[in-house]
């Protein structure tokens, strides 16, 4: 009993984030008559308005996100083309970020180099993962097969860890830039309680992945262990 429960909690740890971050955002993802516009088009109006006519506004397959390497603010499909709350919250999220790239805030700097590291460690993580049955067939000794599941484990825990010390960069893109932009009459009051949920969504979405990541590295040892 303890031991369902134990797992009940901690799916709930792994899957909860990542499902309540989806939920928001399709929740209050359809197109709206009261928009005007779409989230590509209010993100390049934002970026003409203060002084960032050479970032780029882009569709992308991968996911929302500023990228500070190209200058490109990059949204997905529907958020591109769409006249929801959500195409609207996440494009000026994204937006957010920009802002931050162009005055130079160390935060947003800090966070670039961290993703790095958490993106290298988690593909260490899952090198190690592939390396583990190979490994022990050559070596015949379980204790390198445990030492490759340690690191594997170690570069996705600090994969998450990574995201996790970078939240105040999206929440100061979604709270410190993106809800004070919106609210100078580009939504309506009524909006703004969603519009504040979406945008702790869009916040939350690069942890929520991070923990959900966890879960694949579970059923690698599920699998390995057959």
């Amino acid at each position: 009993m303890h031991l369902i429960l134990l797992l009940i909690i901690l799916a709930a740890f792994v899957f909860g984030p990542q499902w309540w971050a989806g939920y928001t955002l399709r929740r209050y993802g359809r197109d709206l008559e009261r928009i005007p516009g779409t989230g590509a088009e209010l993100a390049r109006h934002l970026l003409d308005r203060f002084d960032m006519s050479e970032v780029a506004v882009e569709k992308t397959e991968g996911g929302d996100h500023y990228d500070p390497n190209d200058r490109a603010v990059r949204l997905s499909a529907g958020n591109h083309d769409g006249r929801s709350l959500t195409a609207v919250a996440v494009a000026t999220h994204e937006v957010g970020h920009a802002i931050q790239h162009h005055r130079g805030e160390s935060m947003l700097a800090a966070r670039t180099r961290l993703v790095a590291v958490a993106a290298g460690a988690q593909r260490v993580g899952s090198l190690a993962l592939l390396a583990i049955p190979v490994v022990a067939l050559a070596t015949r000794s379980p204790a390198a097969g445990l030492l490759l599941g340690l690191v594997a484990l170690g570069g996705m825990l600090l994969g998450a860890l990574v995201h996790l010390v970078t939240l105040p960069v999206e929440f100061d893109a979604s709270f410190g830039k993106a809800m004070p932009i919106l609210q100078e009459g580009y939504i309506q009051p009524e909006d703004e309680p969603a519009v504040r949920r979406i945008l702790r969504a869009a916040a939350l979405t690069y942890v929520a992945a991070s923990l959900a990541s966890l879960l694949n590295l579970g059923r690698w040892f599920t699998i390995l262990r057959r």
